[in-house]
């Protein structure tokens, strides 16, 4: 079963870092997602930009509005993912424990579904 792994870090938490630690913390990820490749485990992971270079699109009365960020309302915003190929859950949320993001934000693991009731799991 597939299973994403969303790291919900602290807005401006990446800003107060020093380059150093950053860099220590993105090296401490990518070993992990190496590991968890060499394990077979891994299909996808990546870092994502910081919330003040996205946008959010709705569309409304067959309209689109667009808002840049940074948005006002946000205290967490998803700093990356893993994407796994887990057996169980158990297995989904032992990998989340060792996930170096747990230390300094929270990893939300989530199976991958589809969005209504009733339609088959793929």
């Amino acid at each position: 079963m597939s299973y994403m792994l969303l790291i919900i870090e602290p807005i401006g938490q990446r800003e107060a870092r020093t380059e150093a630690q950053g860099r220590e913390a993105y090296a401490a990820m990518r070993q992990f997602a190496d590991e968890l490749g060499s394990q077979g485990l891994l299909v996808s992971a990546e870092s994502l930009a910081s919330q003040d270079q996205g946008s959010r699109v709705a569309v409304r009365g067959g309209r689109a509005q667009v808002v840049d960020g940074p948005f006002a309302e946000a205290k967490e915003m998803i700093g990356g993912f893993f994407l796994l190929n887990c057996q169980t859950r158990a297995q989904a949320l032992s990998i989340a424990e060792r996930c170096p993001a747990a230390q300094w934000a929270t990893v939300e693991v989530r199976p991958l579904a589809p969005c209504y009731e009733g339609a088959k799991a793929a």
